[in-house]
């Protein structure tokens, strides 16, 4: 199967070496360059690609509005770029529904195996994207301005004991072998735990599932 992509970035020389590196790997094709949110929202209607690379910020709109437009209507997965991996807005482009974050600094071999997962239908978060998130949940708590729905807990109420403990572990950021390590279990049976407490809840993947594991207090924030 090929992996189709669209690049939007306002920079040239950054969606163009993208696509070139992209273009080389005989699974993927570019199939737009674009340089602004409201072109890549046009362009993956038209092209539906598997994965949409997006920077967040560009002119005209930028990429978290963008991500979710695409992610709303168009069924393509998105992965964020980003000059710092502690960029003020990488909680806002998860909750749209992004996949996963590259710094545009990435290598190569990265940038290609970043691709690759997020259109198997994984998540691409690296520690530091974590910590960011957990950061932005609990100065929004102090704020009081995210704090969990009513009923928000009781979303958990539909998940098994066995759910419970490996939506906790994936909120930690464990990958689905050390999951398995923890719960001495299989890494097959932790992928079908996974599955089903990402249908259960609807969640699009492992990244809004670390989300949802701190908004409903599963996890407490500060937690190691």
């Amino acid at each position: 199967m090929t992996i189709r992509v669209v690049i939007a970035d306002d920079q040239e020389l950054v969606r163009s070496g993208f696509a070139m590196i992209l273009d080389a790997q005989p699974d993927i094709t570019v199939l737009a360059e674009v340089g602004d949110g409201e072109a890549a929202v046009a362009a993956v209607r038209e092209h539906r690609p598997e994965v949409a690379l997006l920077d967040i910020r560009m002119p005209t709109m930028d990429g978290i509005e963008a991500a979710r437009r695409i992610c709303a209507d168009a069924g393509s997965r998105v992965i964020m770029l980003t000059t710092f991996d502690q960029d003020d807005y990488i909680y806002e482009a998860l909750y749209a529904g992004a996949s996963g974050f590259l710094l545009k600094d990435v290598r190569r071999e990265d940038l290609v195996h970043a691709v690759r997962v997020v259109a198997s239908g994984d998540s691409l978060l690296a520690p530091s994207v974590t910590r960011q998130i957990i950061a932005d949940i609990a100065g929004r708590h102090r704020s009081g301005q995210s704090r969990p729905a009513d009923g928000a807990d009781a979303r958990l109420g539909v998940l098994t004991t066995r759910e419970r403990e490996t939506l906790h572990l994936l909120g930690r950021g464990l990958s689905n072998a050390e999951i398995a390590q923890t719960l001495v279990v299989s890494e097959h049976t932790v992928k079908t735990h996974v599955s089903s407490v990402l249908t259960k809840l609807g969640l699009r993947d492992r990244a809004q599932a670390v989300i949802c594991a701190y908004e409903t207090g599963l996890i407490a924030v500060g937690e190691d």
